[in-house]
């Protein structure tokens, strides 16, 4: 065998061609070449004609590209372009504020900021839960803009292509901050919980986000339909870009999809019993953290309030009273535990 091995390989040699003495293993075959499945296809694939053979092609196309690749039909825009921007708001006990974003568009900002007030005139929230989650929107200086309200101090926020946003020295909402997302949270949704963070005034709790939040180029096409082709990620304040695989939460609470739908619905429901998804669950001990330096839930954890320990003091909050409903939504409840639990921290250090 090695005589045979030895002479072919000189033979290769002499007629001027070489031949590996061993072939990767790991190697992947080469792809078929598109245009020659498609003609081949088109040429022997009984009832199917090219209009409908052409629309499966450009489907399939699109959707493996996703979400780096769509199609944008602007003959089905929502007649209604003005759509609330803040679909829902909320006080739990704590007292703690909720403000529910539905699309991240122009505005946004005025609206939490209005939101808040209406929220905060006979009561003092000890934080505010912004709810990202299902949310999206195009509109990264509407991102920005709404990261301004939290941010305090001076220094860049986003970058979509057009220059460097920064925090402005207008009134800001100065109370600590939950933001919670899922893996529907896209685009400009996803560059404000990003920018949050990365100023140091949020932290992230639920699911990865949907990795959309992109530059993109429309191009129009013939079908009056156009093409959007991301170009470049959307950059933070520090310089780097979004992933296309979406944004980690600081502390990744998995919820299968049918449950996150029913708590995002009705956040006091209590679902019947039921076989989790692989890696999901419904319960907060399923959980998982991403260490984070700011807002550390181990360190509020390790918090004692008159030699009690802290986990003790935030089961009274919501115990105390039997004829409140609780909580049943895994992501808003560890929020609501996470602002009620550095509500009580402070308190013994004032």
């Amino acid at each position: 065998m090695m005589r045979l091995r030895v002479v072919s390989t000189a033979i290769a040699l002499l007629v001027g061609c070489t031949v590996p003495l061993s072939a990767p293993a790991d190697t992947p075959p080469p792809a078929p070449d598109f245009k020659e499945v498609y003609d081949l296809i088109r040429e022997h694939l009984v009832q199917v004609d090219e209009a409908e053979l052409n629309a499966t092609a450009v489907r399939a196309l699109v959707a493996a590209m996703a979400p780096k690749v769509s199609l944008v039909d602007d003959t089905n825009l929502p007649e209604n372009s003005q759509a609330v921007l803040v679909s829902k708001t909320a006080l739990f006990d704590g007292p703690v504020a909720y403000v529910r974003v539905a699309r991240v568009d122009a505005g946004l900002e005025k609206s939490i900021q209005e939101a808040w007030q209406q929220l905060a005139t006979t009561n003092k929230p000890a934080g505010l839960v912004m709810d990202l989650r299902f949310a999206g929107g195009t509109d990264y200086a509407a991102a920005a803009a709404a990261a301004d309200l939290f941010v305090k101090k001076e220094q860049p926020l986003l970058d979509w292509g057009k220059g460097m946003a920064h925090s402005s020295d207008r009134e800001k909402i100065s109370v600590p901050l939950a933001v919670l997302v899922n893996g529907k949270t896209a685009a400009a949704a996803e560059a404000l919980a990003a920018a949050l963070r990365q100023a140091g005034v949020g932290l992230i709790l639920g699911n990865r986000t949907a990795g959309q939040a992109m530059i993109a180029q429309d191009y129009p096409l013939k079908n009056g339909e156009r093409l959007r082709i991301a170009s470049t990620p959307v950059l933070l304040g520090d310089g780097s870009g979004l992933s296309g695989k979406g944004v980690q939460p600081d502390i990744s609470i998995n919820v299968s999809p049918a449950d996150e739908r029913a708590y995002f619905a009705d956040a006091f429901r209590e679902l019947a019993a039921r076989s989790a998804a692989p890696g999901a669950t419904n319960t907060l001990a399923g959980s998982t953290r991403v260490h984070r330096p700011r807002f550390n839930e181990a360190e509020l954890v390790r918090e004692r309030r008159n030699g009690a320990p802290l986990e003790s003091e935030l089961a009274g909050t919501d115990e105390g009273d039997s004829e409140k409903p609780a909580v049943r939504d895994p992501v808003l409840g560890r929020a609501l535990d996470f602002l009620k639990g550095l509500s009580l921290v402070r308190s013994t250090r004032s």
